[in-house]
């Protein structure tokens, strides 16, 4: 009899004892779903023109109110200055001379991913986490960027799932009202406050009429129109001081105003279904603003990005500015860090891949004192016809553009072109009239091969020291530090222009730069 009781009381004890195991277990994993859940949200060749970058003229409340509970960036980066190269390296952590996507995504231009990238939606749908893109995707194939959930310009109207942010909310409802409990990845592409003249003119030169409620505009029920007038908006130095300029950016503040409006609803969305204190979120650009020195320029109006970050785990630091120097490559790394996803071995064109971004999340935690110095960025075309290959390396206080096909007028794309900003320079130009600038068209279109700022005493831009002896040391150093960001990305444009890359064959192992003796 004691026998029995005895195995009894042992049995019972080991059923207790896996109870208090599974009890944890549950725990354990309830509190990794919980918290593992990430929304991204990329502004569309958004800016600086938001009061927590110190601009007082356009309102944008959400974003202030977001800055409150994230850390801001003030000198984070974009890895390629042109929408879909950008957007994937936002989205595969691999910059665009890696991953393939050389130029715009959509149309006649048709650049594509390589079919073995391995990008975040990916790699966190094989890893259990539900996916989903709402607004401009631009990226492909589709093998590549594949997510569960998917509204976006491939089977909408982009104005609808870009613009209209009732839409953008309704679908973000959708999304987050699903019974799926996985954790999830949730990245919102807005189309403001990018250009549309080029595309939809009736709604004026950034859409800014679209939905406002005017004869033939549409409404957007959840959008209180800001207008702004050409007078009060702050002129960025790299912009021209006239009407006509003036009046361009007072266009643009009325979309960064509803793109503004469009971030307040969607993060109002995410605190209702529960997850405002359970989700990362990334607020940034794909690039520099539509203007002279911005969008397809590797300078600093071209390069620079907002960037807020928000960890529900991590408040110390709220509130607060880093002076760390990070990238849009980052991205991934820090995603990937936040689910504890590794990041695959594999080959990509039978060599090595490996992500050369890093994790912001320690930043979040401390500011970092040490290799938070440089960030780098390359760019080969926007559209199709523009071709104007730039490698960059920012350093420091310092900056160096190497311009690979320098001997050729810089392009200006569709959108930028029927701009009333640059019409303005362009007519202003041909008439012989002030522009009221700090370049000319022809300083602007022809450049040198090598440019190199010292953005401590330059920080306009405006004085190239390449050729000074002084600097020497310096062009030195910074164009050793970017062949070896090119090597170790695998840059098929190594050894442009002056040289051929030989890296197959005899070359396998040790790739050589053939010179051409062309004088370059």
């Amino acid at each position: 009899m004691s026998s029995r009781l005895g195995t009894m009381a042992k049995l019972l004890n080991g059923v207790w004892f896996l109870c208090i195991l599974f009890s944890f277990i549950d725990l354990s994993i309830g509190k990794s779903i919980q918290k593992k859940n990430v929304l991204v949200i990329v502004g569309d060749d958004a800016g600086f023109e938001t009061q927590v970058y110190n601009n007082t003229v356009c309102q944008t409340p959400h974003i202030n109110n977001f800055a409150k509970r994230s850390l801001l960036f003030k000198h984070a980066y974009t890895a390629v200055s042109s929408c879909s190269p950008s957007r994937s390296a936002i989205l595969s952590g691999l910059p665009q001379h890696q991953n393939g996507m050389y130029g715009l995504h959509q149309g006649y231009h048709h650049f594509m991913s390589f079919d073995e990238v391995q990008s975040l939606p990916l790699l966190l749908k094989k890893a259990g986490v539900r996916t989903g893109i709402i607004g401009k995707k631009h990226v492909g194939p589709e093998s590549v960027y594949p997510f569960d959930f998917a509204e976006t310009e491939e089977n909408n109207s982009i104005l609808q799932v870009g613009r209209n942010i009732t839409k953008i909310k309704e679908l973000v409802q959708q999304f987050l009202g699903s019974s799926d409990t996985r954790p999830f990845f949730l990245y919102i592409g807005f189309h403001d406050p990018h250009r549309c003249g080029h595309t939809h003119p009736e709604y004026g030169n950034f859409c800014e009429k679209f939905g406002n409620g005017e004869k033939g505009m549409g409404i957007i029920p959840d959008w209180k129109p800001v207008l702004y007038k050409p007078d009060e908006v702050e002129l960025p130095y790299f912009v021209q001081d006239t009407p006509a300029a003036r009046a361009d950016l007072a266009a643009q503040y009325t979309t960064i105003s509803r793109l503004d409006q469009g971030i307040g609803l969607v993060l109002k969305e995410l605190q209702s279904a529960g997850h405002e204190n359970d989700t990362l979120i990334i607020y940034t650009s794909d690039n520099g603003i539509p203007f002279p020195n911005g969008r397809t320029n590797l300078y600093e109006p071209g390069m620079a990005e907002p960037m807020l970050v928000s960890s529900p785990d991590v408040t110390k630091r709220w509130g607060d500015e880093s002076n760390a120097m990070v990238s849009t490559l980052d991205i991934v790394p820090t995603v990937l860090d936040w689910f504890n996803v590794s990041y695959p071995k594999y080959k990509l064109l039978k060599k090595d891949v490996k992500l050369t971004g890093k994790s912001l999340l320690p930043v979040l935690a401390e500011e970092p004192n040490i290799n938070w110095d440089t960030v780098f960025a390359s760019h080969n075309l926007h559209e199709i016809t523009m071709y104007y290959p730039m490698r960059v390396i920012r350093h420091k206080n310092y900056r160096l553009i190497e311009n690979l096909n320098y001997k050729m007028p810089f392009p200006i794309d569709q959108d930028f072109y029927i701009s009333p900003t640059f019409q303005d320079l362009l007519n202003r130009t041909r008439d012989h009239q002030p522009l009221h600038w700090f370049k000319t068209l022809k300083q602007y279109y022809y450049r040198p091969k090598w440019e190199l700022f010292d953005l401590n005493k330059d920080p306009l831009e405006a004085s190239n020291v390449a050729n000074d002896d002084s600097y020497a040391p310096i062009l030195k150093d910074l164009r050793t530090r970017l062949l070896a960001w090119q090597q170790e990305t695998e840059d098929p444009w190594v050894c442009s222009p002056d040289g051929v890359l030989e890296d197959s064959g005899a070359y396998k192992e040790h790739p050589q730069c053939m010179a051409l003796d062309n004088n370059l």
